[in-house]
């Protein structure tokens, strides 16, 4: 059972936009973790609330689970989905290790994201110290597959609660905070619309409830 136990907590490092804060009722069942503090942003628990990814929009519909950083080929997926699909929406669910694409640069330069993660930043080809995908300067990458501009062409995103908690205490040491600390900051610098759920696989199962196809935008390598 701690083998189990271990290895779950490992794996945290798994419209209009909103930020709001589910009920983790998956963390205080299993007794990993206690509930998340609430913050500015935050709203109380709401337990199995039907009201996430609400009704969408389009004759297309299809879920990305990004549970690693993968490159930043998730956001790729996206792109490629969207463009040749005139009435299509994207929901992408940020877990495991895909979190930190759901962080603001504050947070990855306070907390040494690019480090902990391996993370090359395509603009200056060396380790982040901010988010490379979401407002990337013209010339780098490919503008189109960026996380503000999926946002703005209709994208829908919520991040993994459990995911959240897991990857504020890993990181704290790394700003000297506590991991309750890291957590309230975490919640408070997400990108702009991102969602946090109770965990990224309910999030999953609620998108495709919703109607979406699934497409894993992670890597298992």
């Amino acid at each position: 059972m701690e083998e189990k136990l271990r290895d779950l907590s490992q794996h945290t490092t798994d419209g209009t936009p909103r930020r709001s804060f589910f009920g983790i009722a998956a963390m205080s069942a299993l007794g990993l973790f206690g509930l998340a503090t609430s913050t500015a942003r935050a709203q109380p628990a709401q337990g199995d609330n039907p009201d996430w990814p609400g009704t969408l929009k389009g004759r297309h519909k299809q879920l990305f689970d990004v549970y690693s950083i993968n490159e930043g080929f998730p956001l790729g997926f996206v792109n490629n989905f969207i463009t040749p699909n005139e009435s299509a929406t994207a929901v992408l669910i940020f877990r495991h290790q895909g979190l930190p694409y759901a962080l603001n640069s504050m947070i990855w330069a306070k907390y040494k994201v690019g480090e902990t993660f391996k993370i090359i930043d395509p603009e200056t080809k060396a380790l982040a110290v901010k988010n490379p995908w979401f407002e990337p300067k013209p010339g780098v990458g490919n503008p189109q597959a960026a996380l503000d501009r999926l946002a703005a062409r209709g994208a829908l995103m919520g991040a993994c609660g459990v995911a959240l908690r897991g990857q504020a205490g890993r990181l704290a040491p790394n700003a000297g905070v506590t991991a309750e600390e890291a957590l309230k900051e975490f919640t408070a610098n997400l990108i702009p619309g991102v969602t946090v759920l109770p965990s990224g696989t309910w999030g999953v199962n609620r998108a495709q409830e919703a109607g979406c196809t699934y497409c894993a935008g992670g890597s298992t390598g």
